[in-house]
């Protein structure tokens, strides 16, 4: 099924690409959500008239996240937990806690837009990815250490 996206989404494409999804993805989930319209004649009429008022939007939308990500660039979070005889965690650390320790120092992240880079499971300096926009990422520095 053809759409047009309306939004930048992840492994799929960037706003205003036409592109070629199944059907479900299309009806249960970008059309409903509001990422996409199905590529019909007149949803390409609309699109092609809408594509100012869009490209305004993001521009606003990159900006914000670029200020964002320039204070989050400069935080260093610690997180303690409990950790083997062998130096080893018990479990990892996830993007929930992160998002958590984060909020205590009043910067506000959704967890979905954590990368852990295959997972946080040693004690020590991780660098994590934060994707604040499609074209904007900040790396915040976790220290995990042990509980006490």
């Amino acid at each position: 099924m053809r759409v047009i996206l309306m939004e930048d989404v992840r492994h799929t494409g960037v706003r205003g690409e036409i592109v070629n999804v199944k059907p479900g993805y299309a009806r249960n989930f970008l059309v409903p959500q509001g990422m996409a319209l199905e590529a019909t004649p007149g949803n390409l009429k609309f699109f092609e008239q809408q594509r100012q008022k869009i490209e305004v939007k993001h521009e606003k939308e990159r900006d914000s996240a670029t200020a964002h990500a320039n204070e989050i660039g400069a935080v260093t979070i610690e997180i303690p937990k409990r950790v083997g005889d062998s130096g080893t965690l018990y479990g990892s650390v996830t993007a929930t806690e992160i998002a958590e320790a984060l909020e205590l120092r009043g910067i506000t992240v959704d967890k979905r837009r954590l990368d852990l880079g295959g997972g946080i499971k040693a004690v020590g300096e991780h660098l994590v990815r934060i994707e604040l926009h499609s074209e904007v990422t900040a790396e915040i520095t976790v220290h995990v250490v042990p509980e006490q």
